[in-house]
Formats: C-alpha cells, sequence, structure tokens
C-alpha cells in the first residue's frame, strides 16, 4: 500500500508512536520486514542504502521493493537514504522510491540547505518526500563501527535550514550514532525537545540500534516520529546465517535452509521493534 513518508510518520505521532524504517540491503530481508509489519497492523518505512542502490542492481531492488509495497496491506514507504549524489536520488525516484534522504550534514550549513532544496526542485511534482539531517551524527551507516555521539543539533538553526532547505522531515543529532554505541548511549531528552519545539516539520531518529528499549519507546511522545534502524537488523540476519550454515551444509539444502533463517531473523527482530515503538493506548497520551 503506497503511502507518504510524511503523512506516515505524522500518523504514527498523532498517536505517541514512531514509524520504524528498517535498511534492506536485499530483498529477502524486506519480505520478512513487511510482513512483520502486515502481522502487527502498523504501518512501516523501507530503507535503501546508498551501497545498495547503486548500479544497474540498485534500481532493480528498488523496482521490487515499490512492488512489495504497493501490494502491502499496511503503508509501506520506500526511501533511499543518505544520499549525497543527485544523480542516484534521480535514479532511486525513477526506479519507485517514494522518499529520500537528501544528506548534506558534512556540508556547511547554506551548502547542505541547498542540497536539500535542489533535491526538492528536482523532484518537485513527483510527489517524492524529501528528509535532510541536521546535525553531526557520528559513524558510518553501513559498517558497524563503535562510537562516541558527536556533537548535537543546534536549536537556533533549526527553523531557518527548514524554511531555506524545504525539508519535509528532519533528522537530527540528540546524542545518537549511526553503527554501534561506544559506552552506554545517553540521548539527550531537553535537546529534543528544544529542537523539536523550534521545528515546524516531523523529527526522524537515526542510529537507534543499541538504545534501550525505554528510550525507543519514548521516542514517539518526545516528537521523534521516524526511528531508523540498520546495524541491529544486520546483526540478526548475520547472527542466523553464523548458526545455521554448518547444518545447512551438512544437511546439503543450504540455500533453503538458510534463507529461512535469515528471514525468519528478520521478522522476529522486526516484530519486536513495532511492539517497542507502539505504546499502549494508556501510555500514547
Amino acid at each position: 500500500m503506497r503511502a507518504r513518508l510524511d503523512e506516515l510518520v505524522a500518523g504514527r505521532l498523532a498517536v505517541g508512536a514512531a514509524l520504524p524504517a528498517l535498511s534492506c540491503y536485499e530483498f529477502g530481508t524486506a519480505l520478512a520486514v513487511v510482513a512483520a509489519a502486515e502481522d502487527a497492523g502498523v504501518p512501516v518505512a523501507l530503507l535503501v542504502p546508498p551501497a545498495a542502490a547503486r548500479g544497474r542492481d540498485g534500481s532493480r531492488l528498488i523496482a521490487a521493493l515499490r512492488t512489495l509495497a504497493d501490494g502491502a496491506s499496511v503503508p509501506v514507504s520506500v526511501q533511499l537514504d543518505h544520499a549525497t549524489d543527485v544523480g542516484l536520488v534521480l535514479e532511486a525516484v525513477a526506479a519507485g522510491a517514494d522518499a529520500v534522504l537528501a544528506d548534506g550534514s558534512k556540508l556547511p550549513l547554506e551548502d547542505n540547505a541547498a542540497l536539500v532544496a535542489r533535491v526538492r526542485e528536482l523532484t518537485a511534482g513527483s510527489g517524492t518526500v524529501v528528509e535532510a539531517e541536521l546535525g553531526d551524527i557520528a559513524g558510518d551507516e553501513d559498517r558497524a563501527l563503535s562510537v562516541h555521539a558527536a556533537g548535537g543539533t543546534d536549536p537556533e538553526l533549526v527553523a531557518g535550514f527548514v524554511a531555506a532547505s524545504g525539508a519535509q522531515l528532519l533528522a537530527v543529532s540528540v546524542g545518537n550514532v549511526h553503527g554501534r554505541y561506544a559506552g552506554e548511549p545517553r540521548l539527550d531528552w531537553p535537546l529534543v525537545a528544544a529542537v523539536r519545539e523550534r521545528c515546524p516539520v516531523p523529527l526522524a531518529l537515526h542510529g537507534a540500534s543499541g538504545l534501550p528499549e525505554g528510550d525507543l519507546a519514548r521516542a514517539g511522545a518526545a516528537g521523534l516520529g521516524k526511528v531508523n534502524v540498520n546495524t541491529e537488523l544486520r546483526a540478526a540476519v548475520l547472527d542466523a546465517t553464523q548458526e545455521l550454515l554448518p547444518r545447512a551444509r551438512a544437511a546439503g539444502d543450504d540455500v533453503l535452509t538458510l534463507e529461512a533463517a535469515r528471514r525468519a531473523a528478520a521478522h522476529r527482530f522486526t516484530g519486536s521493534l513495532l511492539r517497542t515503538l507502539t505504546p499502549a493506548p494508556q501510555d500514547a497520551h
């Protein structure tokens, strides 16, 4: 079921919940993520990392995810994640992505805003939702490195940046990291509140892998409407593969056994995340 990412996030925030957004480097993981969302009856976003989106196979993956999303019984968005290349953005949108993160977070403030505004301009009329990132989120989206949180998003810059860029969602730095947390993770909730107060669009929390369940459960009520997960999902799939590989090879059915195990692990992880991000009715106020 096709749906606008910003509308999905707004709908989740209205009930004190956050939209789960999970990185899918291949189609099997995406099948499991969507199946778990359908079982739970809640929407989900499928994130396509740039490493998976580049080249001919990347366009084919996005097209396949578009078909999967359109056929799902719950709303599903397909988002190109952390794109710094405008050409890749256009290829992804042509292949079926309905949202993109135009990531200029490593650029000077004005250049970051200009990149996002350019993507908005080039995708105008396509219905593409454009997310931006403001603030230094430490780590690497595709590598499970252990890093410490970097400087946070400056609340005083938020309103001007959103106005200049036209961003429809804003990813922020509030103690979160990409990859693994070095030491105990500590989200800066007062900073979240200060940014949310000044931001006219919904906020996104990247780097949710490794955060305590309590923090994830609190996200939606605190105004963090989209929660991105990559490392923990990859780890769950990899652990299942490593555990079953010797037995699968011995039995001679390694392809079917491993694929089933990978999907089951992704399904379990996604189901658990969905439950955490969706508060009970009495907790949603």
